[in-house]
Formats: structure tokens, C-alpha cells, sequence
């Protein structure tokens, strides 16, 4: 790499790290102000009707939310920048321990459901691609627009009936843990992962059917053909890499939605993971776990893109150039 090219990277990396990091700082900032709107008071939720208010009082000094709002957010900030998520108020535990145990299941079934999506759509836009115009275009492109609009919940729901209900292939629901073996638990992940896949499949076949399109009117391809290449022969030696740039970008982008957006599928199947490990703070007004989970969630999101625009600036110089 030339040292022009270099630094122009280097540049690059460290803008994206800059704004990565006020990114963060944004983020921290919002979801603190949220969870400190929400109406009700977590000690005397916690305690009852009935307590007394030195008791209630002394659970809140107990869990560190008599000090001032810009203390409490330092502190909190403070704390996940050393490990420390602080205890939950519902479990007495440390929250890393229950984000590191819900990890178990959310982040297998993101990568389960991402493997699915991206072995049904490169496969089927590829062949819209090349059946352009025709009937089997018409149909795939018909398919993945019902995907995107039929919501992955309902979808959940017709699987349960169909596959667990009716034709008892796997089950309703539950995670039996990977103490049972890979197998029971893949099987418990397999219809959560294929309610996440389908819209996701839907959206990545339509992105690259439209990038391999655009590749195969470029000028290059066009001098393959007119080397003697076939079809066939330009667009897997040619025209296949160049399209899943952008096919790639949003594949790193929908594993961030899919290990922080399965917060219905998980309720929906009853799984044990940080979705429903949200849900039940919420319900339960343990807003240190609501912080923690949520802010890890967003630094994850925050993360993968950051990764997949150096991955990008790497495979494209133009994008470095412009920054």
C-alpha cells in the first residue's frame, strides 16, 4: 500500500472512529434522559404500596438514585467503560452476567438467521437478475416485496401453527440451552430464525438483483463479452465480486438489526434472550438493566457499521478519497 494511499486510509479510519465515538456519546445521553422520563419510581415499585418511606428511601440510596441526574449518568457511563453494568434491581445480580447469558441465545439465532437470509438471497437475485423481464423476475420480485410487507411477527405466529401445531416438527416455543446438545437447541432456534431470515432475504435479493444490473451494463463487461466470454463466464469471473459490495455492506447492516431488533420474536417463542430479557425490565422497572442492554445493543449496531465502512473504504478507494 502507497503511503499516499495509507494515510488516506488512515484518515478515513480515524473520522469514522471520531464520529463512532460522539455517536455514543449521543446515544448514552438519549437513553438516559428516556429512562429517567418514564413515570414511576423503581424503589417503590419494587417494595409495594404499602412501604414505609424510610424503607423506600433507604432502597434508593441502597441503589444509587438519590444522587443528581449528571452524577448518576457519569456514574453509569463510568461503570460500562470498566465492565461494571451495575446490579439488577429485579434479579440482584450483576447485569453482565445476564447480558453474557442472554448472548448465548440472541447472538446464535442473529447469526442463524443471517446465515438463511443470505443463502436464499444471493441465490434468487442472481436469478432475477439474469431472467430479467421474465415471468420468474416477475414472480421473485412479487415474493420479496409480500416478504417485506408481511410482518415478521404474524409470519412467527403461521409457523408455529403449521410447523409446531399441526405437523409437530419442532416446538411451540422455549430454549432447552446448549447443555441439551447443539442439535435440540439449533432445532428450538430454527422457526425464530426463519420469522427473522424471510424479510430480511426480501430485501437483500432485491439489492442484488439491482446491483448485479448495474454491473452488467458497465463498459468492463462489455469487453468481456467481446473477449469471447459467455454470459455465463463474465458475471462469476467479473460481474459476481463487483456486485456484492454494496450486497455485503447491507448484509453487515442487517446483523446489527437482527441481534437488537428480535425483541417481538423472542416473546413471540418464548426464548431467553436479550429481547425479552428487555421486555421484562421494562415490565418490571429495572432500569439498570434497560440502560445497560439497550446501550450495548446501539454500541453493537454503532460497531458493525463502523466495521463494514473500512471493510468498503478498503474494497472501494474512491469512498476514502471523498472523506
Amino acid at each position: 500500500m502507497a503511503p499516499t494511499t495509507l494515510a488516506l486510509m488512515l484518515r478515513f479510519v480515524l473520522t469514522r472512529a471520531l464520529s463512532l465515538g460522539l455517536s455514543l456519546v449521543v446515544a448514552s445521553l438519549v437513553i438516559f434522559a428516556m429512562i429517567e422520563v418514564i413515570p414511576g419510581d423503581p424503589a417503590s415499585f419494587m417494595l409495594g404500596l404499602n412501604a414505609q418511606p424510610e424503607t423506600v428511601a433507604a432502597l434508593r440510596k441502597e441503589l444509587g438514585l438519590d444522587g443528581s441526574l449528571p452524577a448518576r449518568y457519569l456514574g453509569w457511563v463510568g461503570g460500562m467503560i470498566t465492565g461494571d453494568f451495575g446490579l439488577s434491581y429485579t434479579y440482584r445480580v450483576p447485569v453482565s452476567e445476564l447480558v453474557m447469558e442472554r448472548l448465548q441465545v440472541s447472538l446464535p439465532l442473529a447469526l442463524f438467521a443471517l446465515c438463511l437470509s443470505t443463502l436464499i438471497a444471493i441465490p434468487v437475485g442472481l436469478v432475477a437478475a439474469a431472467r430479467r423481464g421474465n415471468p420468474a423476475d416477475y414472480a421473485i420480485m412479487g415474493a420479496t416485496q409480500l416478504g417485506i410487507a408481511v410482518p415478521n411477527f404474524w409470519f412467527a405466529m403461521l409457523l408455529v401453527m403449521v410447523f409446531a401445531v399441526q405437523l409437530r416438527w419442532f416446538s411451540a416455543g422455549g430454549f432447552p440451552g446448549w447443555d441439551a446438545g447443539v442439535w435440540p437447541a439449533m432445532k428450538a432456534l430454527t422457526l425464530p430464525a426463519v420469522a427473522l431470515a424471510l424479510p430480511q432475504a426480501s430485501i437483500l435479493a432485491r439489492v442484488m438483483r439491482s446491483s448485479l444490473l448495474d454491473v452488467l451494463h458497465q463498459d468492463y463487461m462489455r469487453t468481456a463479452r467481446a473477449k469471447g466470454l459467455s454470459v455465463a463466464q463474465a458475471t462469476r469471473r467479473h460481474a459476481l465480486r463487483n456486485a456484492l459490495i454494496p450486497v455485503l455492506t447491507i448484509i453487515g447492516l442487517q446483523f446489527s438489526f437482527l441481534l437488537a431488533g428480535a425483541i417481538i420474536i423472542e416473546n413471540v417463542f418464548f426464548l431467553p434472550g436479550l429481547g425479552r430479557l428487555i421486555f421484562q425490565a421494562i415490565t418490571q422497572r429495572d432500569l439498570v438493566v434497560v440502560e445497560s442492554v439497550v446501550m450495548l445493543l446501539v454500541f453493537a449496531v454503532i460497531l458493525v457499521t463502523f466495521l463494514v465502512d473500512v471493510a468498503y473504504a478498503l474494497v472501494d478507494p474512491r469512498l476514502r478519497r471523498r472523506r
